[in-house]
């Protein structure tokens, strides 16, 4: 029988962090911070959590149970309730995380991806809870949240930044319960008969058609350019009507260009001015080049509308675009969760990478990604053996650089990565001291 309820040992004081560091506890401390009717009540709860006041917290399916110490040590009952899911909405969860294999190994990293959450909201399912969703209970007679349950719910944002697996486990569901469901509905759908896929490119006799016809050659191929042109400009004479976004139109000129001049160079060199193997087809066509466009460094506005148009987030669409910059279509590949499995032999690479040091890293993960315990950074393998490094920002993976096909030299990558973007914030913060 899976565990339906977990207990967890008085976390320590949190005196200087925040309660959430992660998207989805962030989320979650904002459904509380919205219910509340009493701001004062709220804070108070901060300082009560902050100081070590709440006990060992129980997590079970619809409710969190602890109890909080008031400033003279008298304890308090303090429960918080969410409505659990309906067999109904769990076949609908199951299905949309089945259908996205690197749901369920984002899961397992300890991480709740945004694109599930999505995918569950689309179903009709809402996973994370909403303004009034968390119900409080506490022995001290409120009926609103108190000091006590604020405090509870604070301190199970610290809980869920390091296991959503929680959040899981509140709407009804125990972890080993959901992956024995999981696994079943993968093997039903790998099961199933799959179309075949349509063959690329013409027939051979398409392509002979034009000489066999008896129709001229084609003209000889243009010269070569330095650089693309420059996009036209909507300058003078009548305003541009309202439905045209001449700022989106300029970028998409510029792009095109700039784009034409390379397929040119491409083919006067003979090395073919299609740019490699055929893309992908159908969406996942339409999302790598809005990604391609989102590289170029688009206006803010004219992102937010590539985003709209291939139904993802701006912060999906920057994260992939920074992959991009990185490695182009071999970095999107990596930064997909369902992205294919590490070869063996660079698996075994990466076992010997640190042979006869003292200092090994604490590795944990497999199929594509490993993740260094305890440091906010991760390596990913692609399908050709190369190591990408990856550091944690946010509750999500961010690209760290370019491939290796050392895993050492993709560490040391990730790690100075992680260690330059702490040094900025850090940056920041001082300045935002200095000056507030």
């Amino acid at each position: 029988m899976a565990e339906r309820e977990l207990v967890f040992r008085a976390l320590p004081p949190a005196r200087g962090r925040g309660f959430a560091e992660t998207w989805w506890g962030r989320s979650w401390l904002r459904a509380l911070e919205e219910s509340a009717l009493d701001g004062a009540r709220l804070r108070e709860g901060r300082r009560r959590a902050r100081a070590g006041a709440v006990g060992a917290v129980s997590v079970r399916p619809g409710r969190l149970t602890a109890v909080v110490r008031d400033a003279d040590a008298t304890g308090h009952r303090a429960d918080v309730l969410l409505r659990t899911f309906s067999a109904r909405e769990w076949d609908r969860l199951l299905d949309a995380t089945a259908r996205e294999g690197g749901h369920l190994a984002a899961l397992l990293d300890g991480e709740l991806p945004e694109r599930l959450v999505e995918d569950a909201t689309a179903a009709g399912v809402e996973l994370l809870p909403g303004i009034g969703d968390l119900e409080p209970e506490c022995e001290c007679g409120e009926w609103d949240h108190c000091a006590h349950t604020a405090a509870l719910a604070y301190q199970v944002g610290r809980l869920l930044d390091e296991d959503p697996f929680l959040l899981l486990l509140l709407r009804g569901r125990a972890e080993r319960e959901l992956m024995e469901a999981l696994q079943r509905r993968t093997a039903a759908r790998e099961g199933a008969q799959e179309a075949p896929a349509p063959p690329l490119g013409i027939p051979a006799a398409g392509a002979y058609a034009r000489a066999a016809a008896g129709l001229p050659p084609l003209p000889a191929p243009p010269d070569a350019v330095e650089r693309p042109g420059r996009a036209p400009s909507w300058e003078g004479g009548a305003p541009p009507p309202d439905w045209l976004d001449v700022e989106a139109l300029a970028f998409l000129a510029g792009d095109a260009a700039a784009r034409a001049a390379r397929l040119l160079a491409g083919a006067l060199r003979g090395s073919g001015a299609g740019g490699g193997a055929p893309g992908p087809a159908g969406e996942d066509a339409v999302w790598r080049d809005a990604v391609r466009l989102a590289a170029g460094g688009p206006p803010e506005a004219v992102a937010r509308r590539l985003a709209r148009a291939c139904g993802r987030g701006p912060g999906e669409l920057e994260r992939a675009a920074a992959a991009w910059r990185a490695g182009g279509p071999a970095a999107l590949e990596v930064l997909a969760e369902d992205a294919p499995p590490a070869p063996a032999w660079a698996v075994a690479r990466l076992a010997g990478a640190w042979a006869g040091e003292e200092r090994r890293p604490v590795l944990r993960g497999g199929g594509h990604r490993w993740t260094v315990v305890g440091e906010g950074v991760q390596l990913r393998c692609g399908a050709d053996g190369r190591w990408w490094p990856f550091r944690k920002e946010g509750g999500r993976w961010w690209p760290a650089g370019g491939p290796e096909r050392d895993p050492g030299a993709a560490l040391t990558a990730a790690r100075e990565a992680a260690a330059e973007a702490a040094g900025s914030a850090g940056g920041d913060q001082a300045t935002a001291s200095s000056t507030g």
